[in-house]
């Protein structure tokens, strides 16, 4: 039952093997992440073209949306509200709300005495 296999062994020395064989990878990678490797823009480039689809990007939406950019680039950034500038129009609410808080309770009493 037995069978003798004769095997042979090809061996290169090293200029033979990297002219033999293809040690690149580059049939692992899609045509479409080699492509997008090969076609960086600047920044210039990217903000002009920015500017140029500015009104067709959604304004919302999880990913592709002015939204998303907002959100990943106050991930990025950090919180940039100031709330120095904030605190008086937070002022001015809760005192217009007081206000109308005030006039609803006149009007009622108006109404309730007729």
């Amino acid at each position: 039952m037995s069978e003798k296999i004769e095997l042979t062994k090809k061996v290169f020395n090293k200029q033979q093997f990297e002219k033999t064989v293809d040690t690149s990878f580059s049939q692992l990678a899609t045509p479409s992440t080699q492509s997008s490797t090969t076609t960086a823009i600047s920044i210039d480039d990217f903000f002009n073209q920015y500017s140029a689809l500015f009104y067709d990007i959604p304004k919302q939406g999880e990913v592709n949306s002015h939204e998303y950019l907002i959100n990943t680039s106050q991930a990025y950034v950090g919180n940039t509200v100031n709330t120095e500038d904030l605190q008086p129009l937070l002022d001015e609410i809760d005192n217009l709300r007081e206000q109308l808080i005030t006039q609803q309770e006149i009007i009622q009493e108006l109404t309730a005495t007729k």
